[in-house]
């Protein structure tokens, strides 16, 4: 039997399945950041993917993954070393990851279907 989902879910798995595209996209630019002769474009580059998917994540009600995006794309703003930069980058980018994988997760479970709550005794009027 096939797994009806809402509407708000469909949007939801919409926007996270082109996140993995993205995941590689970053991965590749959080490398280059680590390499000695690191271009600034990278890092702009970079935060701007992380803003544009947190911004994504927040518009279907991810706020979990939109605040790890969001902190990684704070840290990738930093200035100052290089190589500790790309550490916190590369161990936020394993926690992002884990946050995606808990949201798809989520966005593919089916909604409950709401229960009718039979009445109370209270509730059924005497004649």
């Amino acid at each position: 039997m096939a797994v009806k989902l809402s509407s708000r879910q469909q949007a939801m798995v919409a926007v996270l399945e082109t996140f993995p595209a993205k995941f590689a996209l970053i991965h590749r630019m959080i490398e280059e950041m680590s390499s000695p002769h690191v271009d600034v474009s990278v890092q702009r580059r970079l935060t701007r993917t992380l803003d544009e998917m947190k911004i994504a994540a927040q518009s279907v009600g991810q706020v979990g993954l939109a605040d790890a995006l969001g902190a990684l794309a704070t840290l990738g703003r930093r200035t100052g070393g290089v190589q500790t930069r790309a550490r916190g980058l590369r161990e936020g980018f394993v926690g992002l990851k884990v946050n995606y994988e808990g949201a798809l997760k989520n966005a593919n479970k089916p909604e409950a279907a709401e229960e009718e709550v039979p009445p109370t005794a209270a509730a059924i009027p005497k004649p």
